[in-house]
């Protein structure tokens, strides 16, 4: 068919969807993103009021890249070579790279990628700008009905791997007078309280955390025999924060903190945080936490 003054027929170029993309190379579009944006390997044509497309040289440049990573290339290398460049050094302990890795649950990279941020941005800073924006992203793709229960338990495996190593490489933890990170009875969502955990520790505070789940007896039991400077307890939700445990720590004459969405502060007098620069403001620095070991 012709077309216009000269007869001939200009052809369109092919547009790809990020999806169509990622099912073509066999990965996740969170996957295509990151590699978007942190090796400039992306979708190259912007349609009008849509995301931007792929086109078929950038399709060729990913099947490549693909092709080196099944090879044994590593990702940044391959993204390299495809962009026919040397430079573009990565940052080390990124996000990009932990949801890349997770993605592909790939541990020991992920537990690199945590251990780096780690020591170089310290706990609090890895949990809210590295490690927890992953963790939501799997939460939404959960609540979409995508299975990724695997890689969700991976990657929680992985932090909670990684927060342990930071912390005791600050030395051995002391007991008497330390802090008390308990979660309520029947709360197993207790990576916030070992990210606690580590950013005590990077400030020389002692602290103690027992575990999930932990049961009342227990709690109430180590909070008599540790003697804790003060007992911090955790709920995720309503229906696991436990007033009656934190009432009966009260009346036993500990300094109760409580902390997590599961807390409501109007119908309790005690100290209620809500984030983790909170929590580090109100608990003890050390005054009674630098006894014997």
């Amino acid at each position: 068919m012709n077309s216009g003054a000269g007869g001939t027929e200009t052809r369109q170029p092919a547009l790809w969807t990020p999806g169509r993309v990622a099912r073509l190379l066999g990965v996740s579009p969170i996957t295509l993103r990151s590699w978007d944006a942190r090796y400039g390997i992306g979708p190259s044509v912007r349609v009008q009021g849509r995301q931007r497309r792929y086109s078929d040289s950038d399709v060729a440049r990913l099947r490549r890249m693909r092709q080196l990573i099944d090879e044994g290339v590593r990702t940044r290398e391959a993204a390299l070579a495809v962009r026919g460049s040397a430079g573009g050094a990565l940052a080390p302990g990124s996000g990009l790279e932990l949801e890349e890795a997770t993605e592909e649950l790939r541990l020991a990279t992920m537990a690199t990628a945590l251990d780096e941020s780690l020591a170089a941005e310290g706990a609090a800073s890895t949990w809210q700008n590295v490690a927890a924006p992953v963790l939501r992203s799997l939460g939404t793709r959960w609540e979409r009905g995508e299975e990724c229960f695997a890689i969700e338990w991976g990657l929680a495996a992985e932090i909670s791997a990684a927060l342990n190593r930071h912390t005791y490489a600050r030395g051995p933890a002391r007991t008497v007078g330390s802090v008390l990170l308990a979660p309520c009875p029947g709360e197993h969502h207790v990576l916030p309280l070992e990210v606690l955990r580590a950013a005590l520790a990077e400030r020389g505070v002692a602290a103690v955390f027992t575990g999930a789940p932990a049961g009342r007896v227990m709690t109430l039991d180590l909070a008599d025999r540790l003697d804790p400077a003060a007992v911090l307890l955790w709920a995720m939700t309503t229906a696991t924060a436990d007033t009656g445990l934190a009432g009966t720590l009260a009346a036993r004459g500990r300094t109760v903190y409580l902390a997590g969405p599961g807390w409501n502060p109007a119908t309790t007098e005690l100290t209620v945080v809500n984030d983790l620069d909170s929590a580090l403001d109100v608990l003890p620095l050390n005054d009674r936490s630098a006894g014997d070991l």
